[in-house]
């Protein structure tokens, strides 16, 4: 004979099963069979209709995953590092954001097992450790030895050099501290250096700024803004045929690694053919330096530099920064760096997709681009 229970009763397990409590919970508390339990259940969906009940603890847990995806797109939107960067930029990046995103979000952004990362700060690779201390000591001096060679000498070399001065080190050693520091012999690439170093002024841009297609010429800047007593680093990487954003990093040292890491991902997301694209910057360290050059060329991308004290060559640029600033930086008061962040990363979304530029003819870039892509599909049809 079917136990009887009371709808009081009902109401509760419902509840409670609803606040997030498992069936099996509920059944070993009350006694109630699962049979029974999930009949009330289906009952109560039955009965009320769209408005079914569902488990707190599931949609909950749901609902934490989505927001844990959407961090990590947030994350990968703004970091402006790239899944292949060196493990110890990877870390830089988690401790800098490690006040924004939760260590875990950060570590699967960036694809690092979350113990490494706890392993590297727990060690005190970078502060405390022996071997830390030891790494302090030898850094300044490899880096003096591998200037001095004009960035000529190899791990080999200055290990020697070294070693000759008094400090017992190993090739590994100071080929890994080399690595962590981009430093690298220029010798492979003294030729390709050679070549740009005779034109590295040349302004082949000219202000030519309006290219026949998309992918003839990107034009790239950095700028800086202070936020809540922090100094940020913008770089960005223009399309000039629709003005598009392709490409933008921040960061808080302004570096090579700034400019190059922006133009890496504006190059895998676009793929332009080699030797047809200009690529047109200031004459700024970031981008006239060794590593920066050597990349770009690599890429068969001519660059093309302003001439000194003519911010009129790279006007596109300085347009657009004058817009970012009056339009987002200046008129909002960012509550802390991820909103910081994620605010530049919505504005960039915004001026591609919904801002009609005048030289567009009051399209969007995104349109005017789409329109340049639809226009050639149908004359190669045709």
């Amino acid at each position: 004979m079917r136990k009887a229970y009371t709808a009081e009763l009902r109401d509760r397990i419902i509840m409670r099963y609803a606040e997030g409590e498992t069936i099996t919970s509920i059944h070993k508390t009350t006694g109630i069979s699962r049979s029974t339990l999930y009949i009330w259940i289906n009952e109560h969906n039955a009965t009320n209709g769209k408005t079914k009940l569902l488990n707190l603890g599931n949609y909950n847990k749901l609902k934490s995953h989505c927001e844990k995806l959407e961090n990590i797109i947030k994350i990968l939107k703004t970091c402006g590092c790239p899944i292949d960067a060196p493990l110890i930029r990877k870390y830089e990046v988690i401790k800098e954001l490690s006040s924004t995103y939760s260590i875990k979000t950060l570590c699967a952004a960036l694809d690092v097992p979350t113990g490494s990362y706890y392993n590297h700060i727990l060690r005190n690779k970078n502060e405390n450790s022996a071997a830390a201390q030891r790494k302090r000591l030898l850094t300044p001096v490899i880096e003096e030895i591998f200037n001095a060679s004009k960035q000529t000498f190899g791990a080999g070399k200055i290990t020697a050099v070294m070693n000759d001065r008094g400090y017992k080190t190993t090739e590994r050693t100071v080929a890994k501290i080399m690595h962590e520091n981009g430093w690298f012999s220029i010798k492979s690439g003294a030729k390709t250096i050679y070549l740009q170093t005779q034109e590295r002024h040349a302004n082949i841009l000219n202000q030519q700024f309006n290219p026949k297609s998309p992918n003839e010429v990107w034009v790239s800047d950095v700028t800086y803004f202070r936020c809540n007593n922090k100094l940020f680093y913008i770089c960005v990487i223009l399309d000039l045929y629709a003005r598009k954003v392709i490409s933008f990093t921040i960061s808080k040292r302004n570096s090579t690694w700034l400019t190059k890491t922006t133009l890496v991902n504006a190059y895998n997301a676009r793929k332009p053919e080699k030797n047809t694209l200009i690529f047109h910057s200031d004459r700024g360290s970031n981008y006239t330096s060794d590593a920066f050059r050597i990349y770009i060329a690599s890429l068969g991308i001519q660059h093309s530099f302003s001439r000194k004290a003519m911010p009129y060559d790279n006007s596109v640029c300085e347009s657009f920064f004058g817009n970012l600033k009056r339009e987002e930086l200046y008129r909002t008061k960012y509550t802390s760096e991820r909103h910081f962040r994620v605010s530049i990363s919505e504005y960039m979304e915004f001026y591609n997709s919904r801002r009609p530029h005048t030289i567009l003819r009051y399209r969007t870039p995104d349109k005017a681009e789409a329109e340049y892509y639809d226009k050639s599909r149908k004359s190669k049809e045709q």
